[in-house]
């Protein structure tokens, strides 16, 4: 409330657009009343509001607590902004550091909050209280005869945080006064060992070529391998593995021979060896069991989305499609052949193979099937009996997704 507040007093002198909002996770009978005081505080302020309103329900090893986290930050990126601007503040960074540290983390974990955290596309996230502890912030906003609302659950002992705030650290600071601030100032110490991690993966991965050499990758030390997968885990936005399965991950890569792919679940992500390339991916959604009908519009696919557009002399033939009974996009199956313009007839399989597509894309390109025929298939081209003749009009079809699936980053087959 105090951070509304103050942010609200400056948008005139700083020319910004202020918003607020709130998440109703409906796990306290006093949910709706926390929304209404919400909802009654912006209107003072003539702040605008939204309020997302989430069902909690763990997922398999998930606690209520980091299901409601998980809800929250999905509410909160919806927002559409070029700051994100939370109270976080002194106390919580100590707590943050320790609670970390008690779990196993590594310096980028004990790292903590930052003050001003960039994103890559600009803007990012702002916590200009985090150099002030809670008791300073409860004065100002007593000060300002400010109201507020006290979540009964942050009293709630079975909670680790909560047992952290009102058990371990009233326990630390009656033997060390100052442990907050030490706490914080410790965060900012790993801070900046995190940063000199994060420069030598940098000068890791200019030296492992893109995508990486397998040979370059096996060549670097444990630790410097294990730094350079976690660095490129969080410049994907992905989650990190805990060690034991990380360093299980890099010994079958370390061990096993260049002919031999590898396909290795991380949690959130994948790690890829294949010939001579090394990579890491989100982890692969599912496939469609059946076709999908294609119509002339885009169709989801997997990772990404079929997309086709209307050319001339290039691509599928519209005439051969718009004479077809029926149009769909699928993946390959058993016995699926096809002569590529200019090429023999051949299995699909073979055909992707030989086209160096990695074995994770085999079965995962879409194939244009018209009437029972592969007419195209992304990555490879076209099917001789279907391509366009001369000045006929056509389809140029395309598979398009991220390229962190990809293993050179391309991001259209």
């Amino acid at each position: 409330m105090l951070l509304l507040k103050v942010l609200a007093g400056l948008r005139e002198r700083f020319g910004f657009v202020l918003r607020a909002h709130h998440v109703h996770h409906g796990l306290s009978p006093n949910a709706d009343h926390w929304a209404a005081f919400c909802e009654a505080c912006c209107t003072a302020l003539k702040v605008p509001l939204t309020v997302s309103r989430v069902h909690v329900q763990p997922e398999a090893g998930e606690g209520w607590e980091a299901a409601a986290r998980r809800l929250r930050h999905a509410a909160l990126a919806s927002e559409v902004a070029d700051w994100q601007v939370s109270a976080h503040h002194l106390d919580d960074q100590a707590e943050t550091v320790l609670f970390r540290l008690l779990r196993g983390a590594g310096v980028h974990g004990a790292a903590a909050m930052r003050a001003i955290e960039p994103a890559v596309a600009g803007g990012g996230r702002l916590r200009p209280l985090l150099a002030f502890s809670r008791a300073q912030i409860e004065a100002a906003a007593n000060a300002e005869a400010l109201s507020w609302v006290e979540d009964e659950s942050n009293a709630d002992p079975r909670f680790s945080r909560n047992y952290l705030r009102h058990s371990v650290m009233p326990a630390i600071t009656a033997r060390w006064p100052s442990a907050a601030t030490t706490l914080a100032r410790a965060a900012g110490n790993f801070d900046e060992a995190a940063g000199l991690l994060d420069e030598l993966a940098v000068q890791d991965a200019e030296a492992c070529g893109w995508p990486w050499s397998r040979s370059a990758i096996r060549a670097l030390s444990g630790p410097r391998l294990a730094n350079l997968l976690r660095w490129r885990l969080r410049a994907l936005a992905l989650p990190v593995p805990d060690q034991a399965r990380l360093h299980e991950a890099m010994r079958q890569l370390q061990s096993c021979s260049h002919e031999r792919p590898l396909m290795l679940p991380l949690g959130g992500a994948v790690l890829h060896a294949y010939r001579e390339v090394v990579w890491l991916s989100p982890t692969y959604p599912p496939l469609p069991e059946d076709g999908v009908p294609w119509q002339g519009g885009a169709v989801a696919w997997g990772e990404g989305v079929v997309e086709a557009v209307p050319t001339v002399g290039a691509g599928v033939s519209q005439a051969r499609l718009a004479e077809a009974a029926r149009c769909e996009i699928m993946a390959r199956w058993p016995g699926c052949r096809v002569a590529l313009v200019g090429r023999p007839r051949k299995d699909v399989r073979s055909l992707s193979q030989g086209a160096s597509l990695a074995p994770v894309d085999r079965d995962r390109v879409p194939i244009l099937r018209v009437d029972g025929q592969v007419a195209w298939i992304a990555g490879l081209g076209v099917a001789a009996v279907f391509a366009c003749r001369g000045d006929e009009p056509g389809w140029q079809f395309a598979w398009r997704r991220p390229a962190a699936y990809s293993a050179d980053g391309v991001a259209v087959l």
